[in-house]
């Protein structure tokens, strides 16, 4: 079953030098990008990152930083990649989690403000956890029923990624409806207000502080009443720039709300 698009989708897949999204960064993407009228578009690039590739990240990708010696940086990228992506909806395989917050990520690091926030965003793995409850190469073995040969290649994830969501859709059709609205809700397991989840929205539709010992109560309350130092802690410590570019947004709201109640 193909998906019902009413604009582009761009499945995509990263390789990291780890798995710490404030400071690893991206050594290889690939993109596929879905039309409406179902035509393909691929972009798959190779980068040269600013730390270096951990041992464990390159044991399970066979890349090393000797490979990536003769390619562009992110930033030299990251234009042609935001303009491949503007007006996309984005999908993945453990893309909420991982995937879309680094890439987030990276994007602010090149001084690019990719507003990824207005894409709707399904992620493949959540769905098949929900639904099956295991990796991808067991979901593209039991719903596409081949074996994922080439598993941590880029290219590969992302195309099985591809082929396992359309296959979903043919086995949960009286589940799933094929729309991306739907998808991207289904595939969601909080309502995060940052891409890293550590702040989601409550049944109120208000911020709240998902870690720490502020867990579960309203950002604005702890800012303003239970912890004024909290902002700068979060600031000085190593959270991911999209969280702390999101909380300044919130913390900026509520001065203009006060400024103006004052009035």
């Amino acid at each position: 079953m193909n998906l019902n698009l009413k604009k582009p989708i761009a499945f995509f897949d990263l390789e990291s030098t780890g798995l710490n999204i404030a400071h690893d960064g991206i050594i290889e993407i690939c993109i596929l990008k879905v039309n409406p009228d179902q035509s393909e578009e691929t972009y798959t690039a190779r980068v040269k990152p600013l730390v270096p590739i951990s041992k464990e990240a390159s044991e399970i990708t066979g890349i090393t930083m000797d490979d990536l010696k003769d390619c562009p940086t992110f930033k030299e990228i990251a234009p042609k990649l935001a303009k491949f992506l503007e007006n996309c909806d984005l999908g993945g395989f453990n893309s909420n989690k991982f995937d879309i917050p680094l890439l987030a990520e990276e994007f602010l690091r090149a001084g690019i403000d990719f507003d990824m926030s207005k894409c709707k965003r399904i992620d493949v793995q959540v769905i098949y956890h929900k639904m099956e409850q295991r990796n991808l190469v067991a979901a593209y073995k039991y719903y596409c029923g081949k074996d994922l040969n080439d598993a941590h290649s880029a290219l590969a994830d992302t195309k099985a990624t591809y082929e396992v969501l359309k296959s979903q859709l043919d086995m949960y059709g009286d589940q799933l409806e094929n729309n991306v609205e739907f998808l991207s809700q289904y595939s969601s397991h909080t309502n995060n207000v940052d891409f890293a989840g550590r702040m989601i929205y409550n049944e109120k539709n208000e911020p709240v502080f998902n870690f720490g010992k502020h867990k579960g109560l309203k950002v604005e309350d702890v800012l303003s009443k239970i912890d004024t130092g909290y902002y700068d802690w979060i600031m000085k410590n190593d959270f991911a720039l999209n969280t702390k570019q999101v909380l300044t947004k919130i913390k900026l709201k509520m001065a203009e709300a006060k400024l103006n109640g004052n009035k």
